[in-house]
């Protein structure tokens, strides 16, 4: 798995979090979060994005092991993997919007490039 931010959570909480957070960025474009949430979900997601540009049976299942819905992962081979066929990695960006108000946590918004 890439990166090693721990992001203050056990093992198994880390994962599935990271897990939701891509499903819901390739289901929706863009998510508001912490820039080192955000860090890890990019890694994350731009490698479903590239194990989806193959679009055969072997990375849909790859993919299905870590998108936790399915018509998400259709969603990723028929429309977000073809859009950036051409393109070689930074299929998404990160930009910071200021601290958060309860804790000055740094925010940023990951949303997939157009």
């Amino acid at each position: 798995m890439p990166g090693t931010r721990k992001l203050g959570r056990t093992s198994d909480h880390r994962k599935a979090m990271l897990r939701a957070m891509v499903t819901y960025l390739l289901e929706n474009g863009k998510i508001e979060t912490t820039v080192t949430r955000a860090k890890e979900v990019r890694s994350m997601a731009e490698k479903m994005i590239t194990t989806a540009k193959t679009n055969d049976l072997h990375s849909k299942r790859q993919v299905l092991a870590y998108v936790t819905k399915e018509d998400v992962v259709k969603k990723l081979f028929d429309e977000i993997a073809p859009k950036y066929a051409e393109r070689n990695g930074g299929y998404t960006r990160i930009v910071k919007i200021g601290p958060r108000r309860g804790d000055a946590a740094e925010m940023a918004i990951i949303s997939l490039v157009d």
